[in-house]
């Protein structure tokens, strides 16, 4: 694949496999430089959709992936992008993982909760055992004081890390990532529930249901409180926008991508 960027609902999406991914960001942790990344499934499609701000900063990343299978779909319907598979957050993470171990790149873990962060460090070091993790941070699930966010990346380059992983939950890790990039020489990578499943905080949905677009029916049986609106509102709205833009119903005008500094993201 190319990695071509392709406009889905005005969000930016690369049209990219795993081994694209991972190479590209690989590329950049050996050359030390400046590289964001996310990977949108349809809530961060539809995020990007409803704020016009977060949009233009999605844009600019150098990578977005598709996370969603619903989202890959776009990408072939709208793009004739053929696409065989979704690059899935939590399996970009251990792709990446994998290879900075193999390549003897340190990572730093940033986000989630202390305990989440030292079960999944334990369980990156069973799986990796020549694994690099330079250091780690829970989230202060609070907004960023002024120049907290060049202190966060201060620690984060005096630890040695070549590669940086965000699990703040979309859109908070978007716009940290975001403030982030400037600051770091380096990949940093939104990786969404990665955190949370590799630590066996939460259960990984089967394959079959990843397969066939179910994950967030998963999700939503185990978190359905704090899910249900995500889902029930966000899913259908997903696609009838789609089904206007594919029809030409609707032209989605990607946002330029944004270039100022950001004013709030959390920490």
């Amino acid at each position: 694949m190319d990695g071509l960027k392709r406009n889905v609902l005005g969000v930016l999406v690369d049209a990219c496999d795993y081994d694209v991914a991972t190479e590209r960001i690989l590329h950049a942790a050996r050359l030390g430089r400046h590289f964001a990344v996310t990977a949108l499934a349809v809530h961060g499609v539809m995020e990007g959709v409803g704020d016009r701000a977060l949009c233009r900063q999605i844009n600019s990343f150098d990578l977005v992936t598709p996370d969603g299978q619903p989202v890959r779909w776009a990408l072939n319907l709208l793009h004739g992008t053929q696409l065989k598979d979704r690059v899935y957050g939590p399996d970009l993470a251990l792709h990446v993982v994998a290879r900075a171990a193999r390549d003897r790149l340190p990572i730093y873990l940033y986000g989630s909760t202390q305990p989440t962060l030292a079960r999944l460090v334990t369980s990156l070091r069973e799986r990796f055992p020549s694994l690099g993790i330079a250091g780690y941070e829970p989230s202060k699930f609070r907004g960023a004081l002024d120049g907290e966010g060049e202190q966060i990346a201060r620690r984060i380059s005096a630890s040695g890390a070549r590669i940086l992983l965000v699990g703040l939950g979309c859109p908070k890790q978007e716009r940290f990532a975001y403030a982030m990039r400037p600051l770091l020489t380096m990949p940093v990578l939104a990786v969404g529930a990665a955190f949370a499943y590799h630590a066996g905080d939460l259960p990984i949905p089967p394959r079959w249901m990843q397969r066939h677009g179910l994950e967030w029916a998963w999700r939503l049986s185990l978190e359905p409180k704090r899910l249900w609106r995500r889902y029930v509102l966000t899913n259908p709205a997903f696609l009838a926008m789609l089904g206007a833009q594919k029809a030409r119903m609707w032209r989605a005008i990607p946002p330029p991508p944004a270039t100022d500094l950001p004013t709030t993201f959390t920490i």
